[in-house]
């Protein structure tokens, strides 16, 4: 009662004006809409219900059933945990209004009121007035005690409702009316409290007669929360009843309220056991932590006063690392630990001393002292071992120095000596030239400069060795093994050293004297061997000889050659001595030749090959002579064939040409006798035919024989056949000119006197007998006939106009023929183009052209057909068909003879 006393003493200030407001609500309400009535007196009901089934009663109907005033009177005790005045029992209007008023009074007494409600209108069942009455109740002592946040009442109920509510979004409650018409207000509510009791996810907005029977169904089956209205009731209603709501969700928040004394009750229990827990709990920490503890110091103390020393170092940094370790990640959590250790014991002390506990007593050895003692001996143990390791450490490092400095130097010379032994048994000198040997002893020289440069080394490593026995390092048997092995190995060395030396040495000897008789074989060898290259090429030399003293002359020569060949035997026998000796000292000493003379190509072989070839020539090369011998025998025998016949048909052509050109000269007789004179010659000269035909078959041979020259004779069968052919043609052409002359004087008339006179004057002025005269000769015989040609202008032109006529082709000289046609034609009557026109006129019957069918008909028929092949067509006024011009063709036959 205490707690309600001190609420409403909270809120009693402003009550009175409360409940002013709320009466003067009350007023302007007295005319309820019927459907807030309905909801009033249903939600009003249930709220008595929920109350007076406490007193294990019930109501029916709200204006009836508080008419007597005892159920009103047992509502109040229920409600407000007092009892009211004793109640009336009797059944008559007065002891009715005495017990409502008892009702009234008791109600005025907690601060409440009453304007207007009296207890006859109560007696007498007036709705209104009993709603009224009912909802002052239930703002009294339901909603009034209501505190929020230093809000109350009304005010309270609804902030309440929206701090609960205020985590879900589509919740928004502003007042308590139609902010709770979709039911989500309701369901939101219990949701927040009871969340097991409603799947709030699947609720939705637009379905508030869902959402409002699950919060009533719930609320009723689950919270005690009588069922004060239905779903249609709110639903159907534009604004619900703000009394019935605030009624209803004031049982949800005393629902819920009376969870939370239930919870404060709990926690004042368990607040007081904690108290009690934690100091327990305490105790045991205390307890454990002190355990572990002295069980760390325990088994850390042997630890720390191990001095068994390591092998190497780095086992030993392993143990200061595991120190450091120690130091820096084991040991602060331990102090951390005993530090905290004394604050729980100091605190746990306290605790106990402030709840009138008990004070606490650790058990046996686990008091703080014990800690701090224990702590002492870690420490000292601790000091100890940190100055034992770093003299370990630093008696390890000098070891460690001394072995690493033994390992560096023993790899250094391991390393030098790694393939050195392979390389001195190596038997490369087997196979070099004296280069590659003398090169090799540089190279053996250097190692051996090397290799004493490297005795130091091995005898410090000897010395560390010692050194390292002698401190007892723990790895001592493998050093030892290892230096053992160094020192066989550099013995080893010394021992090859000195063989392959030696080796070196005695090839190089043997191969200096190889050189020797390389480079004297040589020597020899090359001019030998262009010798018999030359001798090769001379007896394979073709030879081209004209002469019996030129095949002579070279038998003599191969002849001397063959006699040098012994000689050249024995020089060869030497050249091959000198080879033979080399390979008796490669075979004696088991020299293997690498390669061949250094000097030369030539080998034994290849002379002994051209030795064989010369000797195989020799025969071939006598063949050869004594078969040219013979040819040029032949050749002098046809040469001398040749020239007995060409020595006498030479000079018999050349008298036959000088008889020919007296007779033509000479002019003895007439023209006829000459004419048959040289008939005479020309017949005896065709006779003489077969002996030139006979010297054409020697030369024929002659050619075949390849002879190009002939010192018996000047004769050349070019000069023979010229010769022979110029005869014919003279004998020829002189018969010819003679026949011409013939022609000449009988067409011309000129008597053999004048031929003769013409032929005198030609011959005196023919110098040279060649049977022609040159210009100045021809106009020299022209002047001693009487011709005017002097030197002046005139007789030039008149010289040049003869010339014109006797040199038609310009050649510069005059033939005889020529000049006895030119002669015969100044002094003889001859015929004119006028006389042969005249003649073709008479043919023609007197007209200026001919027909060819009178040709034909006057003339023989190949003369005939000449003069109509040359004959143009006549062109005259007079002209006839087929009509030819004989006058233009006869002009020009005298025309062309002219030119």
């Amino acid at each position: 009662m205490d707690h309600h006393q001190q609420q409403y003493h909270h809120h009693n200030d402003g009550g009175e004006n409360d409940y002013m407001q709320q009466e003067d609500d009350w007023d302007r309400d007295m005319l309820l809409d019927p459907a807030w009535e309905k909801q009033q007196r249903k939600t009003f009901t249930a709220w008595c219900n929920s109350h007076l089934r406490k007193a294990g009663t019930q109501i029916e109907n709200i204006e009836e059933d508080f008419r007597d005033g005892l159920k009103l009177m047992l509502l109040l005790e229920v409600i407000s945990g007092e009892r009211l005045a004793k109640p009336e029992r009797g059944k008559m209007r007065v002891h009715k209004i005495s017990n409502v008023n008892k009702a009234l009074d008791f109600i005025a007494s907690k601060g409440v009121k009453l304007v207007s409600i009296g207890a006859e209108e109560i007696v007498d069942g007036n709705a209104k007035m009993t709603l009224g009455m009912i909802w002052t109740i239930i703002l009294r002592f339901a909603i009034q005690d209501i505190s929020v946040e230093e809000t109350s009442a009304k005010e309270g109920l609804l902030l309440w409702c929206q701090r609960k509510t205020a985590p879900y979004k589509n919740v928004n409650i502003q007042n308590f009316h139609i902010s709770w018409k979709d039911g989500l207000g309701f369901c939101a509510l219990i949701h927040r409290h009871r969340p097991e009791l409603i799947d709030y996810g699947k609720l939705r907005k637009d379905d508030p007669m869902t959402n409002l029977n699950t919060a009533f169904d719930v609320a009723e089956k689950y919270l005690d929360i009588p069922k004060m209205l239905d779903a249609e009731d709110i639903v159907g209603t534009a604004r619900p009843d703000e009394k019935a709501i605030m009624t209803y969700v004031s049982s949800f928040y005393h629902a819920f309220s009376g969870a939370q004394k239930a919870e404060t009750a709990a926690n004042r229990i368990c607040k007081v056991l904690a108290v009690n827990q934690e100091n327990e709990q305490l105790m045991e920490d205390y307890e454990k932590l002190a355990s572990d503890l002295l069980e760390w110091i325990r088994r850390t103390i042997p630890w720390l006063e191990n001095r068994a020393p390591e092998n190497t170092m780095q086992a030993m940094q392993q143990k200061l690392e595991d120190f450091r370790d120690y130091r820096r990640l084991h040991k602060p959590p331990k102090v951390q630990e005993k530090c905290q250790l004394e604050i729980n014991f100091n605190t746990l002390q306290t605790k106990l001393r402030l709840s009138n506990r008990p004070a606490f007593m650790p058990s046996e050895g686990k008091m703080v002292s014990d800690i701090s003692n224990a702590w002492g001996s870690l420490e000292g143990a601790e000091k100890g071992y940190e100055e034992w390791l770093l003299n370990e450490i630093r008696r390890l490092e000098r070891l460690d120095h001394l072995a690493e400095k033994f390992r560096q130097k023993a790899a250094i010379h391991e390393a030098w000596t790694d393939g050195k032994e392979e390389m001195l048994q190596q038997k490369d000198y087997e196979t070099a030239s004296l280069s590659d040997i003398k090169a090799l002893l540089k190279k053996h020289e250097a190692f051996e400069s090397d290799l004493a440069a490297h005795q130091d080394r091995v005898e410090q490593i000897a010395a560390i060795a010692q050194e390292l026995n002698e401190l007892e390092y723990y790895d001592s048997p493998s050093v030892n093994a290892r230096c053992q092995r160094i020192c066989d190995q550099w013995d080893s060395l010394g021992v090859l050293t000195q063989k392959r030396s030696e080796a070196l040495q005695r090839t190089e000897k043997l191969l200096e004297t190889i050189d020797q008789l390389y480079l004297e074989f040589a020597k020899s060898a090359a001019p030998f061997n262009n010798w018999m290259e030359g001798a090769m090429e001379d007896l394979q030399d073709t030879f081209i000889v004209h002469t019996i003293e030129e095949i002579q002359g070279l038998s003599t020569a191969h002849e001397q050659f063959k006699a040098t060949l012994p000689e050249a035997d024995k020089e060869r026998q030497a050249i091959l001595g000198i080879h033979n000796e080399i390979a008796k000292i490669v075979q004696t000493y088991h020299v293997n030749m690498a390669g061949t003379n250094p000097y030369t190509t030539i080998n034994p072989q290849e002379i002994n090959a051209k030795w064989d070839k010369v000797r195989q020539l020799v025969p071939q090369r006598d063949q050869a002579l004594i078969e040219e011998h013979a040819r040029q025998q032949n050749n002098e025998r046809l040469r001398r064939q040749f020239a007995n016949q060409a020595n006498v048909i030479g000079p018999w052509i050349q008298t036959k040409m000088q008889e020919i050109g007296r007779i033509s000269i000479e002019m003895h007789g007439t023209l006829e006798d000459q004419l048959t004179h040289l008939r005479q010659y020309e017949k005896s000269i065709v006779n003489y035919k077969p002996k030139i035909d006979q010297l054409e078959g020697d030369h024929q041979l002659i050619q075949e024989a390849l002879i190009f020259d002939n010192k018996h004779t000047n004769y050349t069968m070019e000069h023979i056949r010229v010769g022979w052919e110029q005869l014919l043609t003279t004998i020829a052409r002189t018969i010819n000119e003679i026949e011409n002359q013939i022609l000449t004087r009988d067409a011309k008339g000129i008597s053999q006197d004048q031929m003769n006179e013409f032929r005198a004057s030609f011959n005196h002025f023919d110098r040279d007998h060649s049977g022609r005269l040159g210009a100045e000769e021809f106009k020299a015989c022209l002047i001693s006939l009487g011709f005017d040609i002097g030197n002046d202008a005139q007789g030039e032109a008149e010289f040049a106009r003869i010339m014109s006529i006797v040199d038609p082709n310009r050649l510069g000289v005059v033939t005889f023929q020529a000049f006895i046609d030119f002669m015969s034609r100044e002094t003889a009557d001859t015929d004119t183009a006028d006389q042969v026109m005249a003649s073709f006129k008479v043919l023609a019957g007197d007209k200026n052209y001919i027909l060819a069918d009178e040709l034909r008909r006057e003339l023989p028929p190949d003369q005939a057909e000449y003069c109509i092949a040359r004959m143009t067509p006549y062109t005259g006024p007079d002209a006839v068909p087929g009509a030819l011009d004989y006058m233009s063709f006869s002009t020009a036959l005298y025309g062309e003879s002219d030119l």
